[in-house]
C-alpha cells in the first residue's frame, strides 16, 4: 500500500512540538512547515531501511514508530519507539550518511518529511535550531547508554521487570494490557533476546509473586519486588 498526502490542519502547532522549532517564532515555524510533506502509512508499513540513502527528518504528527536494527541472523533489536510529537532519522539528516536503522510503523501513523537540503538550510539560517539539536542529540545519548547499560549488566528477568514497571508507569494502572507489551518476540526484539527467555523471565516473575499473568494482561501484584528484581 502506498502512502499518499494529505492536508493538515494547523501545521505550525505540529512543527512547534519539535525541539528543533519550539524556540522559533511562530512566523518561521509555519516556513517550515511548508517545506515539510505530510504522508499517512497503515500499520506495519516499513518507511525505510538501513543503509538506504537518507530522505530527510521524519516527525510524527500520530501514531507509533519502532526504530530497530536487525543482525546477520534475522534477530532485531529495537532502539526506541518515537511517538507523537517525536523526530527519526536525526542522525542521518544532520551527517548526510545512510539511515543508520530501519523504521516501521506500529500502528496507522501520520508523518512530516523534511528533505535532508531543506533541512540544512534552515540550520544555516536559524541558530537557534543547531543550539536545540545539542540538546536534542544529547537526550538521545543518554538513551543509548542506558540501552546499552540495560544489555551488558542486567539479566534478562531485570531487563523484562524494568520493561513492565516503566509500562505500568506509562499507563499509570497497576496491569499492563497484552497490547501495550505486544508479543513475546517484539518483546525480545526490544530487550536484545529471544522469545523463549522472554517466556522464562514471566515465569520467573510469576514464581516469586512479583506479577500475576493472565490471559489478555500481566498484572503487578508486587511493584516492590518487581523493582528489586529490575535492578538485578
Amino acid at each position: 500500500m502506498e502512502s499518499h498526502k494529505s492536508v493538515s490542519q494547523s501545521p505550525g502547532k505540529i512543527i512547534a512540538r519539535i525541539p528543533y522549532f519550539s524556540d522559533l517564532e511562530p512566523k518561521i515555524r509555519e516556513e517550515v512547515a511548508e517545506v515539510a510533506i505530510r504522508r499517512s502509512y497503515p500499520a506495519n508499513y516499513l518507511i525505510f531501511n538501513e543503509g538506504e540513502p537518507c530522505a530527510g527528518l521524519y516527525i510524527v504528527e500520530d501514531g507509533l514508530m519502532r526504530i530497530f536494527k536487525t543482525a546477520w541472523d534475522g534477530r532485531e533489536q529495537v532502539l526506541h519507539f518515537v511517538g507523537p510529537g517525536q523526530t527519526f532519522n536525526d542522525v542521518a539528516t544532520f551527517d548526510g550518511g545512510p539511515n543508520p536503522a530501519s523504521a516501521i510503523t506500529v500502528e496507522p501513523t501520520v508523518l512530516w518529511i523534511i528533505e535532508r537540503a531543506a533541512m540544512q538550510r534552515l540550520l544555516r539560517t536559524y541558530p537557534s535550531i543547531g543550539e536545540a539539536t545539542v540538546r536534542v542529540f544529547a537526550a538521545r545519548m543518554r538513551h543509548l547508554i542506558g540501552l546499552v547499560e540495560d544489555l551488558s549488566f542486567r539479566s534478562v528477568t531485570a531487563r523484562v521487570a524494568k520493561l513492565l514497571l516503566q509500562q505500568r508507569d506509562a499507563a499509570r494502572a497497576d496491569s499492563v494490557e497484552r497490547p501495550a507489551l505486544m508479543t513475546h518476540q517484539e518483546m525480545a526484539a526490544r530487550l536484545g533476546t529471544v522469545r523463549e527467555m522472554i517466556g522464562r523471565a514471566l515465569r520467573a516473575l510469576a514464581d516469586i509473586g512479583a506479577i500475576r499473568i493472565e490471559r489478555h494482561r500481566i498484572v503487578i501484584v508486587d511493584r516492590a519486588a518487581l523493582e528489586k528484581k529490575a535492578e538485578l
